[in-house]
């Protein structure tokens, strides 16, 4: 009994033995070497735009109270609005087609195919497919179908901005590759 005491209080010593602090000498030595090898680079900041304030003078400036000033903006607004105008009409007298009656975020181009060499795109609305060509009408937006290739089809719209001018955007459909 004595003997085995003795025996586990020499293994135990051996054991704390093997647990000194060499190798946290050798860590430390090692991240200072790394210290010592890193050199970070800053780079430095550019040097600010000097100020010049510049002294406010009234000569040779409109007063914008002026019968100019409001003739000069009457004739801008009545140019923009001929060009409204020219924009929206060719789309208001032609005839509707059936799938300007969905809008386009309620479609799904579910596949392409080339009928007598033309392209046609694939639509899913309301669970029924469709057949679209270039040149045909889609979506509530006046949108006319531009381009069609195997993974989309692009149109262009006619939107009012913010300000009610008519302006044209473009806008598609990406092919769902795992619709239902």
């Amino acid at each position: 009994m004595k003997w085995a005491f003795l025996f586990s209080v020499c293994a135990l010593g051996a054991l704390l033995a093997g647990c000194s602090a060499s190798g946290e000498d050798e860590l430390r030595q090692w991240m200072s070497e790394q210290r010592s090898q890193v050199h970070p680079k800053v780079t430095p900041l550019v040097e600010p735009k000097k100020f010049i304030p510049q002294a406010y003078t009234q000569e040779g400036v409109l007063d914008p109270f002026s019968l100019q000033k409001l003739t000069q903006a009457l004739k801008r607004d009545s140019t923009q609005s001929v060009a409204n105008t020219a924009l929206i009409a060719p789309e208001l007298a032609r005839r509707k087609e059936a799938l300007e009656a969905y809008p386009v975020d309620s479609m799904v181009m579910v596949g392409s195919l080339r009928k007598a060499g033309q392209p046609v795109a694939l639509l899913r609305i309301d669970n029924l497919l469709y057949q679209v060509r270039v040149g045909n009408y889609i979506g509530l937006n006046f949108g006319r179908v531009t381009k069609i290739d195997e993974s989309e089809v692009t149109l262009r719209e006619v939107v009012q901005d913010s300000t009610g001018d008519w302006v044209e955007r473009s806008a598609s459909l990406v092919l769902q590759e795992g619709a239902k």
